[in-house]
């Protein structure tokens, strides 16, 4: 731990907190990042997870959980959410299909942000709405940057295959079609930190009978380059 508040409750909850960042982790992954002794580090990530503050995936590894995302667009302190509204607007208006922003939670993905069509027949995801990894366009963007072990769990039990997270890698965006939701589609692009790690992705969906069964071919670039926009938005 570089830095002390001098409550060392608090200090060693923000490690096991700080740990997750980066993903789900057992409780041997939190004991070897943190430091702390396993029975310190197990009461703590219980007392987390009791308060919404932690949560446990399907694999039983603890996770971020939903209370963070609460108490931070409570404070007005998302900075991503922030950013994200006017891209949002502007991606409805290039594609005038309703928008959203995805992050990752464990083996769920979160609408953190959204932009519905204001009129016809949309694709409406309430912010708030806890979709699967294992489908969608947004659920490809958010796993084909991960490391190669976390890419082969994340593909269990999923509709997208190896090879399509690859090609998602490779041209930046990706689309699906029927994938989450009969005769939906949808198209996403990551979101990168300054560091360039994924920090979400952004996505355009529709009904598949305005967007087609090739949506990529259409909306693709247009969705990249707004989340590339995003993305520098961000930095700054």
């Amino acid at each position: 731990m570089s830095q002390s508040s001098g409550v060392g409750v608090i200090d060693k909850a923000t490690m096991i907190l700080d740990a997750l960042e980066s993903g789900p982790a057992s409780l041997a992954e939190l004991v070897e990042a943190t430091h702390l002794a396993r029975p310190t580090a197990h009461r703590l990530a219980q007392a987390l997870a009791h308060h919404g503050l932690v949560t446990k995936d399907l694999h039983g590894r603890f996770t971020l959980g939903p209370r963070l995302t609460e108490l931070a667009a409570a404070a007005g302190q998302d900075r991503l959410v922030a950013a994200s509204r006017p891209s949002l607007h502007r991606l409805r208006e290039l594609t005038n299909e309703s928008t959203q922003v995805f992050k990752r939670q464990g083996d769920l993905r979160i609408c953190i942000a959204s932009a519905e069509r204001p009129t016809g027949l949309r694709d409406t995801i309430p912010v708030g709405t806890q979709l699967s990894m294992s489908a969608g366009s947004a659920a490809q963007v958010l796993l084909a940057w991960e490391d190669q072990a976390r890419i082969v769990q994340g593909l269990e039990g999923a509709r997208f295959t190896a090879h399509d997270l690859a090609r998602v890698k490779q041209r930046g965006w990706a689309q699906s079609v029927g994938e989450r939701e009969r005769g939906v589609a949808s198209v996403s692009a990551p979101i990168f930190s300054p560091s360039g790690k994924v920090l979400a992705a952004l996505s355009m969906s529709g009904p598949v009978q305005r967007t087609g069964n090739d949506p990529g071919r259409r909306y693709g670039s247009i969705v990249a380059q707004v989340a590339h926009d995003l993305s520098a938005a961000i930095a700054t």
